[in-house]
């Protein structure tokens, strides 16, 4: 007699469709078969896959890779706003990045996408009282990625670091929802005060490559800052700046900055 009533397989539209690319990848370059087997193929979940990427990436003759898949596995599975953050900056990053073809490419080979997962678990670590392995999260990030994110700081979800070299963003700092941002930005303090210290950042902001965003400020939400300028002072929400130091130069232009990832500053987005 068939069973019925058996236990159903869940649902996971993304985690399908990576699987489905990792599985086209092998098919057509046979030599990425063992990393796609070891990033995606042997896994249950997206979840198990950034358990393993963060350890694989992370691990040091001072720290194993099984401790720090331990690790992962452990904040996954008691903070569950970690892997929807992880999905939304996935979707994120496909949306925004034109380079970005599949939701493969971000989880397997994309440094500013590993940072902030990884930046994601040593904030939980932070939160939950054990510091020094936070500490020891931000250094390997720092070391492995040239990404400097201080755990202590709260970063939203749908974030997308494009390039991700050189970023620094303080202990105080806080980043918003929906925000895109460039290689060699920094999200830093002025002077040796220990208080709050470091830039707010609206919903929807766009910083351009190089900027620079010292002390705590506000940057209004869906404002853009402009490559290489210094902002000093608060901008207000929908705005854009330039310069050094940075002054407001126009509108945003368009709704959402950080999604349509337009820069130039006297032309509208068509």
């Amino acid at each position: 007699m068939a069973q019925v009533g058996g236990p159903l397989r869940s649902i996971d539209p993304v985690w399908d469709r990576i699987s489905h690319e990792a599985q086209t990848a092998v098919q057509n370059e046979p030599l990425m078969g063992g990393l796609l087997h070891a990033c995606v193929l042997h896994h249950s979940s997206l979840e198990k896959a950034l358990s393993y990427r963060f350890s694989a990436k992370l691990h040091s003759n001072e720290m194993s890779q099984i401790i720090l898949r331990d690790i992962a596995d452990e904040a996954y599975a008691k903070d569950p706003n970690i892997v929807e953050s992880a999905r939304a900056d996935l979707m994120a990053i496909f949306d925004r990045d034109p380079a970005c073809h599949r939701l493969l490419q971000p989880l397997v080979f994309f440094k500013g996408f590993q940072a902030i997962q990884a930046y994601r678990i040593a904030n939980w670590l932070w939160r939950t009282g054990r510091k020094d392995l936070a500490y020891f999260v931000q250094m390997r990030v720092s070391e492995i990625f040239g990404v400097d994110i201080h755990p202590a700081a709260g970063i939203g979800k749908g974030i997308m670091i494009d390039h991700a070299h050189s970023i620094v963003i303080g202990e105080t700092a806080v980043v918003g929802d929906n925000v895109s941002m460039l290689h060699s930005v920094t999200l830093g303090g002025t002077g040796k005060e220990e208080e709050d210290r470091h830039p707010k950042i609206g919903d929807g902001v766009l910083i351009g490559a190089g900027a620079k965003v010292l002390g705590n400020i506000k940057i209004g939400h869906c404002s853009r800052v402009a490559a290489g300028s210094v902002v000093l002072a608060e901008v207000p929400p929908c705005k854009t700046v330039a310069g050094v130091p940075a002054k407001i130069v126009g509108e945003a232009g368009c709704d959402q900055p950080s999604v349509s990832m337009h820069q130039l500053i006297n032309s509208a987005p068509n």
